[in-house]
Parts: structure tokens; C-alpha cells; sequence
């Protein structure tokens, strides 16, 4: 099967006939989740906060960047009920001849290219939210401290979001820095996938146009730094881990977002649709009379 194909194909989210076959990423989470679970005695904490979009609506789920393990734990946390469709790379697709982007592909993974705005991928990300899928990213675009380039805040996440009109969820995974550093043996730490609560791009209208979503990216990604040093948000020093970046830590001093749950952004999300179908509804009746 090209793995091309697969991209456009659906996986979750609503019921539909042309999904990407599911044996494989069965098997990989049997595979490789046994060997994490044994390896690096992993655990998942506050998963509700992500079940409870399940049925209900998209979300684009977005974590902090210390090891190619990250993404690994992102679609394990999500299985069995769940899939993850993981935004990767270009260049990651055409390793091993080809191999790594059928891997990829099978367990819903798809392309972007780095450094520019690929609206395809944006696009293709937008349908599956739309489907009540859910799409993961990484919005610092590198590992930190673990590649020569420098972590940096992409507000794509957040044009994502409005484009979708979907919540966005931060989480993050802990003690995957530990595994392998430069010039040290493999060590099996225990890793810990922490999920927070979502924020919707809607709060920052207080903002000027110009600056929501780069402001709404850089929050969120706060968000996904406290649950990695579990401090309250507010004492993640973002100006030391992105010395490049506008630091919006004044704004959000001053002005504080409202907290929402996960739980009650899937209620609205269902009443929504409960309303639309009955609209639909009585459409249909009015025409029928």
C-alpha cells in the first residue's frame, strides 16, 4: 500500500469505510507498547482528559520536544481507543529506503515540510480534526538539546486550531530525556505521559489579531513545560527556553485565561451536533410538507 495514499485516509474519529487498515497499528502497540511497559515501566496520568474528546470532537494534542521517544509515548498514551495522527517530518518518510514511512503512514502518521507553511499538511490536519480525529504536533520543531538547531515556538498549532475550530490539549512526557544523551550508554529510566487541560483559541481575542496565534502557541506550550517541570505555568521561565521568542509571560499576568476541562468542552461539542441534527431534521420535514 503507498503510504502516500494513506495520508489522505481516515483513522478514528467518525465511523467511515476507507480507514487505514488497523492490523498494523494493532500489532505496534502490542510490540512496541509491551516492550516500553517493560523497558521504562511507563504510566499515563490524567488520560480522561484526552478519552473524553472521543466521540465528541477533534483535538489537536501538542507536547514539548526532548527525544525521539515523545512521539512514541504520544500514540501510546492515546491506544487502544484512541490514535494519534502525528505530524512528522518530510524527510522522515524516506528512510530506510522508504520502510520508516510506511511504519509511519500505517499507524497514521503524515508529512510536513520543515520551515515553511505547508498548507497541504495544514489541510490534511484540518480534515481530521473536522472528523473528530485527533492530530499530534510538536510545535518546537526540533529536540531540545539534542540537534544543532534551536527550539522555537510555531504558531501553526494554533492556525491549525482556528482553521479546525477544534480545542487544543497540551500533555508531555517525562524521563524520555533521559534515555540516551550524547556520549552515555542507553539508560531505562521510568517515563511518565502527563496530560493538562485544553485551551481554546477563542480566549485570546482580548489580544490584537495580529498577535493570538503566536500568543495562543506560545501558552499553550507553557502549559505543556509546567507539566513537564510540574510548576504552576506561571513559574516556567519561557524567555530562558526560547531566548528568540516574544515573551507573552506580562500579558497573561495580567490578563488570566479561563480554565475549561476536557469534559465540558465535549459536552458542548455533543450538544452542538445534537442541535445541528435536529435542525437537519426539521429541514428535511419542511420540505417534505
Amino acid at each position: 500500500m503507498k503510504y502516500e495514499d494513506m495520508w489522505d485516509m481516515d483513522l478514528g474519529g467518525e465511523p467511515s469505510k476507507k480507514e487505514i487498515p488497523h492490523w498494523f497499528g494493532n500489532l505496534a502497540w502490542i510490540v512496541v507498547g509491551g516492550l516500553c511497559k517493560l523497558l521504562f515501566r511507563y504510566r499515563v496520568d490524567n488520560r480522561q482528559k484526552l478519552r473524553a474528546f472521543q466521540n465528541a470532537e477533534g483535538a489537536i494534542v501538542i507536547c514539548n520536544h526532548t527525544s525521539f521517544f515523545d512521539v512514541v509515548f504520544m500514540y501510546l498514551a492515546a491506544r487502544p481507543s484512541q490514535w494519534v495522527r502525528l505530524m512528522g517530518r518530510d524527510s522522515l518518510f524516506d528512510n530506510a529506503g522508504g520502510l520508516l514511512g510506511q511504519i509511519l503512514s500505517r499507524v497514521g502518521a503524515f508529512p510536513v515540510k520543515r520551515d515553511t507553511a505547508d498548507m497541504t499538511s495544514i489541510k490534511r490536519a484540518v480534515r481530521m480534526l473536522k472528523r473528530q480525529e485527533l492530530v499530534g504536533i510538536l510545535p518546537e520543531g526540533t529536540r531540545r538539546g539534542k540537534s544543532n538547531r534551536t527550539p522555537e515556538i510555531h504558531a501553526g498549532v494554533a492556525m491549525i486550531a482556528r482553521m479546525a475550530k477544534v480545542p487544543i490539549l497540551p500533555m508531555t512526557v517525562r524521563g524520555v530525556e533521559k534515555i540516551k544523551n550524547k556520549g552515555e550508554r542507553v539508560h531505562f529510566p521510568k517515563v511518565t505521559v502527563d496530560y493538562g487541560d485544553p485551551i481554546l483559541l477563542a480566549d485570546f481575542d482580548f489580544l490584537p489579531k495580529e498577535d493570538r496565534l503566536e500568543a495562543c502557541s506560545w501558552y499553550a506550550l507553557r502549559e505543556c513545560f509546567a507539566l513537564f517541570y510540574q510548576v504552576p505555568a506561571a513559574e516556567v521561565d519561557m524567555k530562558a527556553l526560547f531566548p528568540d521568542s516574544r515573551d507573552f509571560a506580562p500579558v497573561f499576568a495580567e490578563h488570566a485565561l479561563p480554565h475549561h476541562t476536557s469534559e465540558e468542552l465535549a459536552e458542548a461539542a455533543r450538544a452542538k451536533a445534537a442541535a445541528k441534527a435536529t435542525r437537519s431534521e426539521r429541514g428535511g420535514e419542511t420540505k417534505e410538507v
